[in-house]
């Protein structure tokens, strides 16, 4: 991201949260759904590699993972608050992989943009370590960002556009379906039709 970019996004107030948690797909239509956030990218972070592309970040070689860019309102919504989505949106225990998704890209990663990022992240991570939610360690890795290379087009909005596929009905749509369970008190408004559609 451009520190010309960085100057407009704190102008605005809005603060940026940089987190990769399995397949960008299913992390950019999780954090869609959230009020107070403004927008969501798929992109890659943590890699060598600059402006990598799908098909050289798929091979795992690059060191990125997907993660999505969360632009958030923070007097609506918190980066506490995130990560905890974040955290229940998928497995922090499992290293380099979600479910089927294998490999260094689909790591658990929370790229922080500050300090006060980085000391919410291990706040949030100690706190569900000792709630013992998970019955493995989390493995979640907490590193400062670098640098955001947005994902392909072809990317964008990927649960809206391709519903039906396999992967999005099997994968994608329980996760939405969970996010709507238990943070509804927090999400866009939704009308019937929208539940109906998932």
């Amino acid at each position: 991201m451009s520190s010309e970019h960085s100057k407009t996004v704190s102008s605005r107030q809005i603060e940026v949260a940089t987190l990769g948690g399995g397949c960008f797909w299913c992390m950019e239509a999780v954090f869609s759904e959230l009020r107070g956030v403004e927008k969501v990218e798929s992109g890659y972070s943590g890699g060598a590699l600059a402006d990598p592309t799908y098909e050289q970040v798929s091979t795992g070689k690059t060191g990125h993972a997907e993660v999505v860019q969360v632009n958030f309102n923070p007097k609506v919504i918190s980066f506490k608050e995130i990560l905890k989505i974040f955290f229940t949106m998928h497995d922090p225990t499992t290293l380099n992989r979600q479910g089927a998704d294998v490999g260094t890209q689909y790591r658990s990663v929370i790229f922080y943009h500050n300090d006060e990022q980085k000391a919410t992240a291990e706040q949030v991570i100690k706190e569900i370590t000792e709630a013992k939610i998970w019955n493995a360690p989390i493995v979640t890795q907490v590193e400062p960002f670098k640098a955001f290379y947005k994902a392909e087009d072809y990317h964008k909005d990927y649960f809206k556009k391709h519903r039906e596929q396999p992967y999005c009905k099997l994968v994608i749509a329980p996760k939405i379906a969970k996010l709507r369970e238990h943070y509804h008190k927090k999400l866009k408004v939704l009308d019937k039709k929208s539940y109906e559609n998932l």
